[in-house]
């Protein structure tokens, strides 16, 4: 990665325009000011000028960073992009330069994953049992694995709620149910499973086929295993307005 001083310059000039475009591509789930979100951003936008202009020596600094990988993935894309736009007809060049340096950021994210876990809570030593039980539950039952924000298991109530089969929801992200105005409370939630919470109870919205709001009451648990965690999520039909 060659050294790109001009570029590292121009991303600290426009950083107001930068996150104005970020803000608007992420509407109500751009991250809060103190929030882990935004640090993630902070130390990424650290790292990219770091990286311009000092190329492949540079290293991100994620000391004591509290992030989901899947969540610091999103907000990563959102950046490039958001610069991407900013830059006009420069565009794909931005992309180009800034793709790559946000991917070391993200391998370096995934990679303190791991040791994260093993410094949290002690793993549950219960063993995963989503037998054809859950599949007669009433309720809605998504498996949410934490670390990469995809569905790992669902029944058919959730299949009938959301209007999708179950092999449409197993392996796709998560966010692709989480409406706008409620994938900050979602993405709260599933990062503080990640760090050891117990589960908590809501009222929040799912996204169903065709862009359809569903008002649920939602239960939220943690399940550990030996290689994953896994947010457990119970949803019932609510009064909240769609």
């Amino acid at each position: 990665m060659g050294v790109n001083r001009q570029l590292a310059s121009w991303l600290v000039a426009r950083r107001p325009e930068i996150e104005a475009s970020l803000g608007a591509t992420l509407g109500a789930s751009m991250p809060g000011a103190g929030s882990p979100e935004a640090e993630a951003l902070r130390r990424l936008r650290s790292f990219a000028a770091a990286a311009l202009v000092h190329g492949g020596a540079a290293v991100p600094a994620l000391d004591g960073l509290r992030v989901a990988p899947a969540r610091a993935e999103r907000l990563t894309h959102a950046f490039v992009d958001a610069a991407a736009t900013t830059a006009g007809p420069d565009a794909c060049a931005v992309r180009e330069v800034l793709a790559p340096i946000g991917e070391r950021f993200l391998l370096a994210v995934r990679s303190t994953a791991p040791a994260r876990r093993a410094s949290g809570a002690p793993r549950s030593s219960r063993r995963r049992a989503v037998s054809s039980a859950i599949d007669r539950v009433a309720d809605a039952f998504l498996a949410i694995d934490v670390e990469t924000g995809r569905i790992a298991d669902a029944n058919p109530a959730a299949g009938a709620m959301l209007g999708l089969a179950r092999d449409e929801l197993v392996g796709a992200p998560a966010v692709d149910h989480f409406p706008d105005s409620a994938r900050e409370l979602w993405w709260t939630q599933l990062e503080a499973l990640s760090e050891g919470d117990g589960g908590s109870r809501f009222e929040t919205q799912l996204l169903a086929r065709g862009g359809r709001r569903v008002g649920v009451e939602a239960r939220v648990t943690r399940f550990a295993t030996r290689t994953k965690t896994l947010a457990l999520v119970l949803a019932r039909p609510s009064s909240l307005p769609r």
